[in-house]
């Protein structure tokens, strides 16, 4: 869904957080791939907002680097342009073992903060499988859109109580429960504890981006 007013683009461009000792936060690293993506897809501003039902003032200024989006944006940007969610936020290639320290990590947050999501692997390259943090807040929802063809999720618990709804079904999740789902269609988390909920996500896609 298309989101147009002020208020509304306001809260989707709420920063992401950075960790304190490191300035640099993921914008001017979302700003130069949605660029390079959207140029090789052959997109103007325009169609890139008509496929993602983000506004055309917002995808400007994530360009520049002066806004983070939120992490449902994120999504919708990812599912426009057919990559995946890491072929926005990557960075520069390294090799060898990589170390992610927690209290450097950046996280994406939803418009009202309720849900938080860390990348568990180094955003050096996009790739077919990721690995994600997620946490959220007591009576927290997150309403995530459908994601690219064959996009499947494998999310396990490690704290709390949740449900998943997904294809019109409501599953309820306890501490140590998991479930494996198609995320190709609309989904829903829901936590309906009474402190934070803490899950793993692996979100593996079809194909390699290339």
């Amino acid at each position: 869904m298309a989101r147009t007013s002020k208020t509304k683009e306001t809260k989707e461009t709420k920063a992401v957080e950075a960790p304190a000792a490191d300035p640099a936060d993921l914008a001017p690293v979302v700003g130069k791939n949605l660029k390079r993506l959207r140029t090789e897809r052959g997109l103007s501003l325009q169609g890139l907002a008509e496929a993602s039902g983000v506004s055309r003032a917002m995808l400007g200024q994530v360009e520049l680097g002066q806004s983070a989006p939120t992490i449902n944006v994120l999504w919708k940007m990812a599912r426009a342009l057919d990559v995946p969610f890491s072929a926005l936020i990557t960075s520069q290639a390294t090799t060898g073992a990589k170390v992610m320290r927690s209290d450097a990590a950046k996280k994406l947050l939803s418009g009202d903060g309720a849900f938080q999501s860390r990348a568990l692997f180094p955003f050096d390259e996009p790739r077919r499988v990721e690995f994600y943090e997620l946490k959220l807040t007591p009576k927290g929802v997150e309403k995530a859109d459908p994601h690219a063809p064959g996009t499947t999720e494998n999310l396990v618990v490690a704290r709390g109580t949740v449900e998943i709804v997904t294809a019109g079904e409501t599953h309820r999740l306890e501490t140590g429960d998991a479930i494996l789902f198609e995320a190709d269609q609309p989904h829903v988390y829901r936590n309906v504890g009474s402190s934070d909920a803490v899950l793993y996500l692996v979100m593996t896609y079809a194909e390699q981006v290339r």
